[in-house]
């Protein structure tokens, strides 16, 4: 092959295994280095894929019950036209449903026992629109049971099962504010009927909301109307940004809530976890890619009279540096690419390969029982694996210049005086 002689050499420095126990052992430790990045490429990339494949499943259920956007009024009351409001939401391509809403805190009691909750005046056929959980119960026709002035309401699993209640039961709630009696304050209450019960799959939301009709919240909370739309979005990674993009085109009267805001505690732990996981194993592949630097400055050492010949020959300093930065770099390619194979291989088989493991140790780790999510998810995405794949050549390459340097300055009369 008519290549660089460089590239020749340090592929044959690269592969070289025989020629003696000391070949052999800087071949061993030249195939520990490799073995080091690439496991440590693949642990990285398994390791985001579960916890993506745990954010998703996570954001997945808790999308499932709340919007992606709230547009509300900054004095918490009734939003003035809020049908022209949710039109202009609409304008926005990326907006693909909206929803009027009233939201507000309560109590909800059955005799002595007493529940805070969060309760949602919906119209049950827009809401459709924008919930996957409304959908699924108005499709299941449990949804369409909250009629405007029947009193019906659709609470949690979570809650119903700590209140003891079944479809059919009564249930009050207990509303805030109270009104004026000649007797004093006095809460108002306002009895109502199990019409329903959901499964969201997330605690918060299956232990502490309750859906009732629009109507009927209007009343119970005395407003003039829905306190805020609700908007659906073709894609939710795009919350933040349409969001911005939503509360310069409505104008400062209206409040705009993404739900990476409204649940800012929860986004920003997965955020800050995933950074400084990577961080953490980065520094594993950072510990194997070094490793080369030993390997290579004991291939050095034991080339010296290789070097002298070829500097002897003609061979200026650069192109023996370069003889080694390729041997170097190729065990950093070698290395990467066998990493990000074996961690998508896994990544994209944890589904089968845990369950095997589970079934071979007779253990569970995610017993139904106590967690939510029972299976060991997994989404690989090429924004983790590309970056993870740069990083790790980078540090591979870097780890050559010292070594690759060092063989440079060999100087080919001392490198043959004991030979």
């Amino acid at each position: 092959m008519n290549w660089p002689y460089e590239l020749q050499i340090g592929w044959r420095y690269t592969r070289a295994g025989r020629g003696g126990r000391r070949n052999r052992f800087i071949s061993f430790i030249s195939g520990v280095s490799m073995l080091g990045i690439a496991l440590g490429v693949a642990a990285l990339i398994i390791v985001l894929s579960v916890m993506n494949g745990f954010q998703k499943e996570v954001r997945d259920r808790m999308l499932s019950v709340i919007a992606h956007v709230e547009l509300m009024s900054y004095d918490g009351q009734a939003l003035p036209d809020w049908q022209a409001t949710a039109a202009r939401a609409k304008e926005n391509p990326a907006v693909a449903g909206a929803a009027p809403f009233v939201a507000a805190q309560a109590l909800i009691a059955r005799g002595e026992d007493m529940r805070g909750t969060v309760v949602r005046g919906i119209d049950p056929q827009q809401e459709a629109e924008v919930t996957p959980l409304a959908a699924q119960l108005l499709k299941e026709g449990v949804s369409t049971r909250l009629k405007s002035g029947e009193w019906g309401m659709v609470i949690g699993g979570e809650l119903a099962r700590q209140l003891g209640v079944r479809e059919g039961d009564k249930l009050t709630l207990v509303t805030p504010g109270g009104q004026v009696t000649p007797a004093g304050t006095a809460p108002r209450l306002k009895s109502f009927n199990v019409v329903g019960i959901f499964h969201a799959g997330h605690y918060e939301y299956d232990s502490g909301l309750v859906l009732i009709h629009l109507d009927d919240a209007a009343r119970l909370f005395r407003v003039a109307g829905p306190s805020g739309v609700q908007l659906k979005l073709a894609d939710v990674q795009q919350a933040r940004r349409v969001g911005e993009q939503l509360a310069q085109s409505l104008g400062p009267e209206i409040r705009v809530r993404d739900w990476t805001r409204t649940n800012a505690n929860w986004y920003d732990a997965v955020q800050i976890e995933k950074r400084l996981m990577s961080i953490i194993l980065t520094l594993i592949v950072a510990v194997a890619a070094f490793n080369l630097v030993s390997t290579l400055v004991m291939t050095v050492t034991d080339k010296q009279s290789d070097i002298a010949i070829l500097r002897t020959l003609g061979a200026s300093p650069r192109s023996i540096m370069g003889i080694f930065m390729v041997q170097g770099a190729a065990s950093g390619v070698i290395g990467t690419i066998s990493g990000v194979g074996l961690g998508l291989l896994v990544a994209f088989n944890i589904d089968v390969i845990v369950p095997a493991i589970e079934r071979l140790l007779n253990v569970s780790f995610l017993p139904g029982s106590i967690y939510l999510i029972s299976r060991m998810p997994s989404d690989p995405q090429s924004a983790d694996i590309v970056p993870i794949a740069i990083t790790s050549l980078i540090l591979a390459f870097l780890a050559t210049l010292y070594p690759s340097w060092r063989a440079s300055r060999v100087q080919p009369a001392e490198a043959l005086r004991y030979e």
